[in-house]
């Protein structure tokens, strides 16, 4: 498909997708998906998250998150305790076993990256993330008024 200015927000959808799929089919062998392998990076990242965190850093709502956890639970990759502040609060970590993910979901996210920026000058790879993060800040704004 040819893409015009007028398409981009579908070509930004399309990336999105095809992303996915990428990210999809070398989780595939481990049983998880895209959404999945996230949800273990953030983790990685941040060792606690409560579910409203969680959520908001993988575009989810709270309830997809919980069936996302649930399955990563099931698998022994994250423990869910609760919050010695506000006992409401569900805090999500990773086990050991969900730590060695870790390697794997770098990995993954750093082959994609390679794909993705094949043929850029270092100029161009900024280029384009300030152009999609003014993008992604016009949307947002819009959201707020």
């Amino acid at each position: 498909m040819e893409y015009s200015v007028q398409k981009v927000l579908s070509l930004i959808s399309h990336i999105h997708s095809v992303s996915a799929e990428f990210t999809n089919r070398r989780l595939a062998e481990k049983n998880l998906i895209s959404s999945h392998g996230f949800i273990l990076f953030q983790l990685a990242q941040n060792e606690t998250m409560s579910m409203t965190q969680l959520a908001a850093c993988i575009n989810r709502d709270k309830s997809t998150t919980t069936v996302l956890v649930k399955k990563l639970l099931a698998e022994d990759l994250v423990k869910i305790t609760t919050s010695s502040k506000d006992s409401r609060v569900r805090l999500i970590s990773l086990t050991s076993k969900g730590k060695k993910y870790k390697d794997l979901t770098s990995s993954i996210s750093e082959d994609l990256l390679t794909v993705c920026y094949k043929g850029f000058s270092k100029e161009e790879k900024q280029k384009l993330l300030s152009l999609l993060s003014k993008v992604n800040q016009n949307i947002e704004d819009s959201l707020k008024e």
